[in-house]
């Protein structure tokens, strides 16, 4: 029965810790120059309705170093933009391709895509979830912290497909989240519903609040996001007044532990979200934490793939 990333609740804790550890080796091996051509022969269309620089780039070259190739395809390649049916795109690119990574608006459509279709779909990012981005930052935070399991996530800033994924990633491997968000920005009461059954579950703490002070205390990882997302242009002046003490700076940096990390998904817009001093100080973690894109993908797609 194939198998799917459309986003991280369809996941066991169980899965997702093999993952890590997958790209874990496969970074290793990478960085030895031991080939692990697992996916010779093979073919990943990739469907791009979002602008992209990170997801492109380490999907293609995942494909390349585990022997395989990769399509980029923009809506303008596809009929897909010309009305042709997602269910109709999905059979057709079964019987061409050996898997499909889609990064577009609607979680919907990335549903409908894996539901007619018999081969692999990954989720490289919707409007809801992101969960690739996750799982690259739980494999970070592991690298750096050693562990996940009782550490304190406190996530900063407007409550989008980032914060929707750190809550149930992080959540389902046994880690306290708290997400501070001014009032009309937090996440959806359905998230945050589901968010609260997985605390339940794992005996973890959950905390939604408009107190960044609550948030960050005694955090072992700081994260954040720009203010607006792809397709919220309109909003961004008025969301920099919104968001203005939503920041990651030195007087929140004072609320975490001492020897708290800093993390990013990039791109970041300095002095907003987070200010340059501090982005600096952090900048090898976020860049790690960027290149570890490529390797969980590179897990991912071996997972998923691998005949």
């Amino acid at each position: 029965m194939k198998k799917d990333l459309l986003k991280l609740q369809d996941w066991t804790k169980e899965e997702i810790i093999e993952i890590l550890n997958l790209g874990d080796q496969l970074k290793y091996e990478q960085k030895h120059g031991i080939e692990h051509k697992y996916l010779e022969g093979q073919t990943l269309a990739m469907i791009f309705n979002k602008a992209s620089t990170r997801t492109r780039i380490s999907f293609e070259v995942g494909m390349k170093q585990l022997g395989g190739s990769a399509l980029f395809l923009s809506s303008s390649d596809l009929q897909i933009g010309r009305g042709e049916p997602i269910e109709d795109t999905a059979r057709v690119l079964s019987r061409y391709v050996d898997g499909v990574m889609i990064r577009t608006y609607d979680q919907k459509e990335v549903e409908d895509l894996a539901a007619n279709a018999n081969i692999p779909i990954i989720n490289g990012l919707t409007d809801d979830f992101h969960p690739c981005q996750v799982l690259a930052d739980l494999m970070t935070i592991r690298e750096f912290k050693s562990k996940l399991e009782g550490l304190k996530v406190a996530y900063i800033g407007d409550s989008n497909n980032m914060t929707n994924s750190i809550m149930v990633g992080c959540l389902k491997v046994g880690m306290d989240v708290s997400v501070a968000s001014p009032k009309g920005y937090m996440p959806k009461d359905e998230i945050t519903g589901l968010a609260q059954e997985l605390a339940n579950e794992s005996g973890c703490k959950l905390l939604i609040t408009e107190d960044i002070q609550e948030a960050a205390q005694d955090a072992d990882v700081l994260m954040t996001d720009v203010w607006a997302s792809m397709g919220q242009e309109e909003e961004a002046e008025e969301r920099k007044t919104i968001f203005a003490s939503y920041q990651i700076n030195d007087k929140v940096m004072g609320y975490a532990k001492e020897d708290v990390i800093v993390m990013h998904c990039l791109p970041a817009h300095r002095e907003e979200e987070i200010t340059g001093k501090v982005f600096e100080k952090y900048a090898d973690i976020i860049f790690e934490e960027a290149e570890n894109r490529l390797h969980v993908q590179k897990a991912i797609l071996t997972t998923l793939m691998k005949k």
